[in-house]
C-alpha cells in the first residue's frame, strides 16, 4: 500500500485510528472459546465492528506465537481476512524484528510474502544493515521505533550521546538508509511533548503512535505536535477497544469505542485541514 493510499482513507473516513488486535484468551469472551479458533473468531468479529472506524490494524505477533502453531495459524486467518474483506485498511505487524541482513531478509520475506502485511515494526539496535533488508520491498512500509511509550524507554532512548539524545540519533541516521521514503517511526503518546522536537528531524514521515486509551496519551496533544500536512499520524488504540466489553455484546461496544474515537478524530482534523 502507498503512503497516498493511506492518506486517502485517512481523508475518506476522517479517522487515523489503528486498532491494535492484542488478543488474551484470558480476556475474550468465554463463549468464544468454544468455537474451533477463538482467537480468528474474535479478531473477525472485531474487525468487522470496527472497520467504518479506522485506517490500520495491528496483530502484535507475540498474542499469537504465545498460543504456538494454534496462535500462528489464526494470525495467518486474520492478516488473509483482512486483505480479502478490507483491502484499503493498512495492515501492521507489530512483530518488532531486526537481526542481522541475511536474517532481516528472512523476516521480510516471511511478514511481507507469505502473510502479506503491508508493513513491520522493526528494532534499529543493530544499525543500518539490519533494516535496510525491509526497506528494499516496494510499497511496503517500515516502522522503526523510535520512542516508545513504555517505562523503560528512559533507560537508553533519551540518553545523550554527544549533543543528542540517542533517539534522536537513531532518526536522523535512519533519513541516510536505502529507500528511507519507505520508513515510519513509532513514538509513544506518552511522549507527546517529544513530538515537536522529532517532527524538526522528520517532518514528513508517518508516525505510529501507541499509548493512547488505556495507557493515558492525550490525542489533543499528539495532533498539535505531531500531525503534518499530510496528517502524518497513526493513533493506536488496542485495550480500550477491543476489551471494551467482555460479554457477548463484545464487538458492539468496540465499535462506540471505534466510532468515539473517530469522531475525535474528526474533529482534531476539521481544526487542521
Amino acid at each position: 500500500m502507498t503512503t497516498k493510499q493511506i492518506i486517502n482513507q485517512i481523508h475518506k473516513k476522517k479517522s487515523f485510528l489503528c486498532v491494535g488486535l492484542d488478543v488474551d484468551t484470558q480476556k475474550i469472551p468465554k463463549h468464544l472459546l468454544k468455537k474451533e479458533d477463538p482467537i480468528f473468531e474474535f479478531n473477525k468479529a472485531i474487525i468487522d465492528a470496527t472497520h467504518p472506524y479506522c485506517v490500520a490494524y495491528k496483530p502484535n505477533t507475540a498474542f499469537y506465537e504465545a498460543y504456538g502453531i494454534k496462535g500462528w495459524k489464526a494470525l495467518e486467518k486474520t492478516i488473509a481476512y483482512l486483505n480479502t474483506n478490507y483491502p484499503d485498511i493498512f495492515t501492521i505487524a507489530d512483530a518488532k524484528r531486526g537481526d542481522i541482513g541475511n536474517t532481516s531478509a528472512m523476516y521480510a520475506k516471511a511478514f511481507f510474502e507469505d502473510l502479506a502485511f503491508d508493513s513491520i515494526t522493526v528494532a534499529p539496535y543493530m544499525g543500518k544493515d539490519s533494516v535496510e533488508p525491509f526497506l528494499a520491498f516496494k510499497d511496503k512500509h517500515t516502522i522503526l521505533l523510535a520512542l516508545t511509550s513504555n517505562e523503560g524507554a528512559f533507560d537508553f532512548q533519551t540518553q545523550k550521546i554527544g549533543e543528542n539524545e540517542l533517539y534522536k540519533q537513531v532518526i536522523e541516521t535512519s533519513k541516510s538508509y536505502k529507500n528511507a521514503d519507505n520508513l515510519m517511526y513509532v513514538v509513544g503518546a506518552t511522549k507527546a511533548i517529544y513530538l515537536k522536537e522529532i517532527r524538526k528531524i522528520i517532518p514528513d514521515n508517518f508516525l505510529l503512535v501507541p499509548g493512547v486509551g488505556a495507557q493515558g496519551g492525550s490525542l489533543k496533544e499528539v495532533c498539535q505536535f505531531g500531525m503534518n500536512t499530510s496528517v502524518g499520524l497513526l493513533v493506536n488504540s488496542s485495550r480500550a477497544i477491543i476489551y471494551a466489553a467482555t460479554d457477548e455484546n463484545f464487538a458492539k461496544a468496540a465499535t462506540e469505542k471505534a466510532k468515539e474515537m473517530q469522531q475525535e478524530m474528526a474533529i482534531e482534523l476539521s481544526h487542521r485541514f
